[in-house]
């Protein structure tokens, strides 16, 4: 009986440290830009996203941040417990419709659902801003990311090819109609 209390004890300390551990998004920094450097030059992440492997100098990356720092009104970083663990951000596109971009960044951070909440949390700053149309294209072999986006809300609405990307031919493209 005793140890039956000693475990509902352990499982309210659990679900409360759980509560205190928060994903939350933050606007993007100067100082950020670290991250940016350390993510844009690893493979694992390449491999995920873009598929350019092209190595990026230090000036590329100072010229696409500073593009970043300009987009302050919905680019964001995405902090855990007070780590900085990734970036997402919110791109106005042609016919009302927005693109939605994330990345976690931190590998130790991949399929804890923090890519959901992050989304879910950027699709409510996106009503609060009375925007209604989001997509996203991602790889379709990335399936974990896909996971991620239906728990948000995204539905898959077909293949899109790019023929003359030899990085990335072809994405899935996934919408949110709110």
């Amino acid at each position: 009986m005793s140890f039956g209390k000693f475990r509902f004890i352990d499982v309210l300390n659990k679900e409360s440290a759980k509560e205190n551990m928060t994903t939350k998004l933050r606007k993007i920094l100067p100082s950020d830009k670290n991250f940016f450097a350390k993510w844009w030059r690893d493979k694992d992440l390449i491999a995920l996203t873009s598929g350019d492997f092209s190595v990026l100098s230090d000036t590329d990356i100072n010229g696409y941040f500073a593009t970043k720092l300009k987009n302050q009104a919905l680019e964001y970083m995405i902090d855990f417990n007070g780590q900085t663990i990734g970036n997402i951000s919110l791109d106005k596109r042609e016919n009302g419709w927005y693109e939605i971009q994330i990345i976690i960044g931190e590998k130790d951070f991949w399929g804890q659902g923090h890519g959901t909440e992050s989304i879910k949390q950027m699709v409510d700053l996106a009503k609060e801003r009375k925007i209604s149309k989001i997509y996203l294209e991602v790889r379709p072999d990335n399936i974990r990311a896909i996971r991620a986006y239906e728990k948000a809300g995204f539905f898959k609405k077909g293949i899109q090819n790019y023929p003359k990307n030899r990085n990335l031919p072809q994405t899935l493209r996934m919408e949110l109609v709110t």
